[in-house]
């Protein structure tokens, strides 16, 4: 037996070991029998990939809970937070307040928490509870969690007690009182502002929704706007990147990404927009390269979602993946995913990191941004070279007054889209004649068109309601569901669905009256009213969706040829599908359930949840190679966002964010009796 045991330690060592080789993922800890998920990505990388193999085809259907941590006390609600296993305890953000949690990684017992004082800043946060997880670091062989808050301070707290650090940072008084361990991320934006109150609503607002990424010796901080999809306010802050000493929290760099006066790409920025607009934040998680100290920033949009005619121009860095040296905040290349960005097109999830073995081209250091759009851009992590071309071609012009938008948009070559790009009669529901003319009927009042189909005003000369933006800002891929990779293979998993946006742009007056959020501030001449309640979608007649399925699917992609490998649809058709009446008879197959679905890579397979037919939650287990269903068991409740898998004590635990709870799924030999010692 301890032959056996010292044999699998083994096994389980070399292919940690290969892992780490085969990409930087040097967030990746392991040690006899455990291996940990050090990152809400699990990795540097954001694979969410663990070496773990003790669940196979053969004992899926063993899998139970074996316990259970409910957050609702800290006002958890999203369930968007992945907890971090490290140095033998799980470590998560929950609730508005986004409290710091320490979790015992075998019962689920609390072991500590910490909340910042209240703060009207930090009460205002519209991404309050999408925390989404912590960073750590060790400092001098002392484990320090780092988070950053809704009202945008930086916080360290010892990983074993969660007491904020002596010495990090400045005493900042954020309810009167000097505050240890933290630092004021305001001081540092460079904007007038009151401490307690934050800045000014008229000048713009940021907060955080991802946690920092702390890279060798220099924390980097993303942040998050207040935006939304009814706005009409055209000032704000740009959501500029800040660094700092992991140490000491002293300041270290700040990059601009609206830049100004004498910096690269000020000239996409006309009419002096830079000077008083702003968001273009890096809201999705970062990654980074540790051993080449670069740091990896998808970015959003400029202000405001679907209207830029007060900001000609390109608007460099909006909906750009930037790579910058962590040292010093250089740029070292980037991409402009969209140009003058009106779609809600923003990178919605972290870039994810691979070493590749391109035919021809040998190893190549790659980093892959997925996006709602349904393409994959992929280049080299290091020059920033696209792996495949990438082209501009001509999309359709606006016909909003006061808009201008670029002719042109760069289009990916390969890999080939994952998901639903534009929209035509050809994409519409064809079950039955009479299905495909009430789709068409249906549509009737919209403008359909290609990926880059621009809004629409009221009242326009086309006489059309509104214009069908296809896949729409939450179509494609989104962040409640990352993709993730397999470093060992090249193979990368997406989870993608169909899910168009109806856009329709009314008054900036007007939107002031239906959304009284911006007194005191200059509006927009046009604003948002979709895809809101103002700008209703089409509907299908029969309640079934308009376009055809799948409604929602994984597709892996082998990322050292571009090729997809394999397509299926996720969880099962929904009974409100299934047995509609108008499909009496039709064998429609498998439609997909329409979610975009959490998933994690193992060492044995792809496990990813969804629904079945009667809306029952579901655990699947996925042959990497061929999309085939290996396992599938109940799930104790629906799932979301992220999740993780790791080993403690030699046995491997699969993490589910339900909601306000963890669920931890192991084997049963995982299970810690009732008031047992452990």
């Amino acid at each position: 037996m301890r032959a056996l045991l010292m044999e699998r330690s083994a096994l389980r060592l070399e292919r940690v070991l290969a892992a780490t080789l085969a990409l930087l993922v040097s967030g990746l800890g392991f040690a006899q029998d455990t291996i940990e998920w050090t990152t809400l990505g699990g990795d540097y990388a954001h694979t969410r990939y663990t070496p773990a193999d003790e669940i196979t085809a053969e004992n899926f259907s063993e899998l139970e809970p074996v316990w259970e941590w409910d957050g609702a006390s800290f006002g958890a609600v999203s369930g968007r937070s992945t907890p971090s296993f490290i140095d033998g305890k799980l470590f998560t953000v929950a609730g508005n307040r986004r409290y710091v949690i320490a979790i015992d990684p075998k019962t689920g017992e609390t072991l500590w928490s910490y909340r910042e004082p209240n703060t009207p800043r930090g009460e205002y946060s519209m991404r309050a509870d999408y925390g989404k997880g912590v960073a750590y670091a060790e400092v001098d062989g002392r484990g320090v969690i780092y988070i950053v808050s809704p009202a945008f301070f930086l916080t360290a707290l010892d990983a074993d007690t969660g007491i904020p650090l002596e010495g990090f940072g400045k005493p900042v008084p954020i309810d009167g009182f000097p505050r240890t361990g933290v630092v004021d991320l305001l001081a540092d934006l460079g904007h007038p502002y009151d401490p307690y109150e934050g800045l000014p609503l008229g000048t713009g607002y940021i907060t955080s929704s991802s946690p920092p990424i702390v890279v060798n010796d220099t924390i980097v901080v993303g942040n998050s706007a207040e935006q939304g999809y009814h706005q009409s306010r055209i000032e704000n802050v740009p959501g500029d990147i800040l660094a700092y000493d992991k140490r000491t929290g002293a300041f270290k760099w700040k990059f601009n990404v609206i830049p100004k006066p004498g910096e690269y790409g000020h000239e996409t920025w006309e009419n002096d927009a830079w000077e008083w607009t702003g968001d273009v934040s890096s809201w999705a998680p970062l990654s980074a390269d540790p051993a080449n100290n670069l740091v990896y920033i998808p970015t959003n949009s400029a202000t405001i979602d679907y209207f830029g005619g007060f900001r000609p121009g390109d608007n460099l860095y909006g909906a750009s993946l930037i790579a910058l040296d962590t040292r010093t905040g250089e740029r070292k290349w980037h991409f402009q995913m969209v140009k003058h960005e009106i779609w809600n097109f923003d990178n919605p999830t972290a870039p994810v990191l691979l070493d590749l073995n391109m035919p021809g081209r040998g190893r190549v250091p790659a980093v892959m941004q997925v996006t709602k759009q349904a393409w994959v851009y992929a280049f080299d992590r290091i020059t920033g070279e696209p792996l495949w071309p990438i082209v501009d071609r001509p999309v359709p012009p606006s016909i909003v007054p006061g808009e201008r938008l670029s002719p042109t948009q760069p289009h990916v070559t390969k890999p080939a889209p994952f998901d639903m790009q534009g929209i035509t009669e050809d994409d519409l529901a064809d079950f039955t004649p009479e299905i495909r003319r009430q789709a068409i009927e249906a549509m009737s009042d919209y403008v359909m068109g290609p990926l880059f189909n621009p809004p629409i005003h009221a009242d326009n000369e086309l006489g059309k309601y509104a214009a069908m933006n296809c896949p729409g800002g939450s179509g494609g891929a989104n962040i409640t569901a990352p993709a993730v990779a397999d470093p060992t293979t090249g193979m990368l998993y997406v989870s993608s669905h169909k899910a168009c946006f109806a856009l329709r742009l009314i008054p900036g007056e007007e939107a002031d009256l239906l959304y009284p959020n911006t007194t005191g501030v200059t509006l927009s001449q046009w604003a948002n009213a979709g895809p809101g309640a103002t700008a209703r979608p089409p509907r299908h007649p029969t309640g079934i969706p308009v376009w055809k399925p799948p409604y929602s699917r994984i597709t892996a992609i082998d990322m050292n040829t571009g090729e997809h490998a394999w397509m299926i649809p996720t969880g099962e058709t929904p009974d409100r599908i299934k047995n509609n009446p108008a499909l009496a008879g039709i064998d429609i197959g498998n439609t997909g359930t329409g979610a975009l679905v959490p998933m994690v890579v193992t060492a044995n397979m792809l496990i990813y949840s969804d629904a079945a037919s009667d809306g029952t939650p579901m655990l699947y287990g996925i042959d990497k190679k061929t999309g085939a269903i290996i396992g599938e068991i109940e799930a104790p409740a629906s799932s979301s966002y992220g999740m993780s898998s790791w080993v403690l004590d030699g046995h491997q635990y699969v993490i589910l964010q339900t909601g306000s709870k963890l669920t931890a799924m192991a084997l049963p030999a995982a299970a810690v009796p009732a008031g047992a010692a452990h």
